[in-house]
């Protein structure tokens, strides 16, 4: 789950990091003590300053207000923030390195929106609870920063790290980490992403404004396949209806779809406590998908180690029947040799052309081509 900048606040003052004053706006006028205010509005997103999405209100909370929700053409949640004289912005963000099994901390002395352009940050890893946590920070922080803004970026480093693993965050970005003339360091941004898979062990009135947004942000489709227990993602100027499940494989065929010039208009994931099977709902939703125009063909890739290759077909015929595919279906199976007993890719092949189906392939490569070559790739 991604969070707002004011939920991800939440979870950071909870353990004690140092955050500028700030509060949720509600109405048009702003609480005591924020006439001169920060004015930011709450997405899911990132890019909020380089879209005016992010303004000093100098004193006109109100005219602020009107012009950032015209600029998102909704009446979007809305944090004032007291404003900080910053002397520099620093970058500073960890995540989850699964193969390294431990959290890769990267900091910058340049931050703030053009942090991209910028020198590349320094990268190390730390496990939060070790000894020399600190110390190995400190050797390579002071290789860009100053000995005493070093010692403290060492020292928030670590202590963000157990945040991490508090708040069970997948990533944790604070840009601008805004460094005071005092040596201060505060988080005048927050950006973290928290395992899904974790939501239960945390209260969920901390991610309120969160959840809301992820819900209104929804498109029907997506919506249907959540409380049909799996996950759907719409994607813009997709032209191939995709259904997949399993987040790798179906990275793999956005990537090739999208290299051979006929990008996915869909992704599909298994949900966290889902059920076993929602084969026939990921097809009525992309069967709905490519019905419309500019959707030109549909996909479906699989592997089978052990399931029988026969069943798996037999149970795609069986709905083809029922309902034909509105474009032409390209269908991928990779099969082990369990799964082939008795029943070959070719025989499965012609009983799946006998309804409607335009390719089998096993190879995913060999499936994207033949697909390009029938719509028009690049």
């Amino acid at each position: 789950m991604r969070l707002t900048e004011w939920d991800g606040k939440v979870a950071l003052r909870r353990h004690g990091i140092a955050l500028p004053d700030a509060v949720l706006m509600e109405g048009d006028a702003p609480p005591p003590g924020f006439d001169d205010a920060v004015v930011k509005a709450q997405l899911l997103e990132g890019g909020r300053g380089k879209r005016g999405l992010v303004r000093r209100a100098e004193g006109d909370i109100p005219g602020t207000a009107r012009i950032i929700r015209g600029i998102l053409g909704t009446s979007a949640p809305l944090m004032l923030e007291q404003p900080v004289a910053i002397a520099q912005e620093i970058f500073l963000a960890l995540r989850v390195d699964g193969t390294a099994q431990a959290i890769e901390v990267l900091c910058a002395p340049e931050g703030g929106v053009e942090v991209e352009s910028a020198a590349p940050p320094l990268r190390w890893h730390i496990l939060p609870e070790s000894p020399g946590a600190i110390a190995i920070s400190l050797r390579l922080l002071r290789t860009r920063f100053t000995p005493d803004i070093a010692a403290r970026l060492a020292r928030l480093a670590v202590r963000l790290a157990r945040v991490m693993v508090a708040e069970d965050l997948e990533s944790l970005e604070i840009n601008p980490l805004a460094r005071l003339a005092d040596g201060t360091l505060l988080a005048c941004d927050c950006k973290a992403v928290r395992d899904e898979a974790a939501s239960f062990r945390h209260d969920a009135a901390g991610t309120a404004l969160s959840a809301a947004l992820e819900e209104a942000a929804l498109t029907p489709l997506e919506r249907r396949a959540r409380d049909q227990g799996f996950q759907m993602v719409e994607i813009p100027g997709g032209r191939v209806a995709m259904v997949t499940a399993g987040a790798g494989l179906g990275m793999m065929m956005l990537d090739l779809l999208g290299d051979a010039g006929c990008p996915a208009a869909c992704f599909m994931d298994n949900a966290q406590g889902g059920p076993a099977e929602t084969a026939v709902q990921r097809f009525a939703a992309a069967f709905e998908m490519a019905e419309r125009p500019g959707i030109d063909a549909v996909l479906f890739y699989t592997t089978l180690a052990s399931r029988p290759l026969k069943g798996r077909v037999e149970a795609l015929a069986a709905a083809l029947r029922e309902k034909p595919s509105p474009k032409p279906l390209f269908v991928g199976l990779a099969a082990g040799h369990a799964a082939l007993a008795g029943y070959s890719m070719e025989r499965a092949a012609a009983d799946l052309a006998a309804v409607g189906v335009t390719a089998l392939e096993a190879d995913p490569h060999a499936l994207v081509r033949r697909l390009a070559a029938t719509i028009g790739g690049s």
